[in-house]
């Protein structure tokens, strides 16, 4: 991820997929609800309980529908309003 981002916050995530017809591009608009790791049902020898680990972020959708991204290193991340000020 490249900009770090924070619950509340609204953000734009764009994956890109390499693929032999050319690049898959997908987008997804939303609020941010929780950013955390989650590990997989995949096995990995060096990584915590010895699982692979992934990043994830849930986002709330203009229409009310929770997606959870899983994001890496090529996932880019545009922050389109920050979080509301707390009170």
């Amino acid at each position: 991820m490249q900009a770090p981002i924070r619950a509340g916050q609204k953000v734009r995530i764009i994956q890109e997929i390499d693929r032999r017809e050319g690049p898959w591009i997908n987008e997804v608009v939303g609020a941010v609800v929780d950013i955390k790791p989650q590990k997989t049902g995949s096995w990995y020898a060096h990584g915590k309980d010895d699982k692979l680990w992934l990043n994830r972020v849930l986002l709330r959708k203009a229409d009310g529908e929770l997606t959870t991204i899983t994001v890496d290193q090529f996932t880019r991340v545009e922050v389109l309003e920050d979080a509301p000020a707390s009170a």
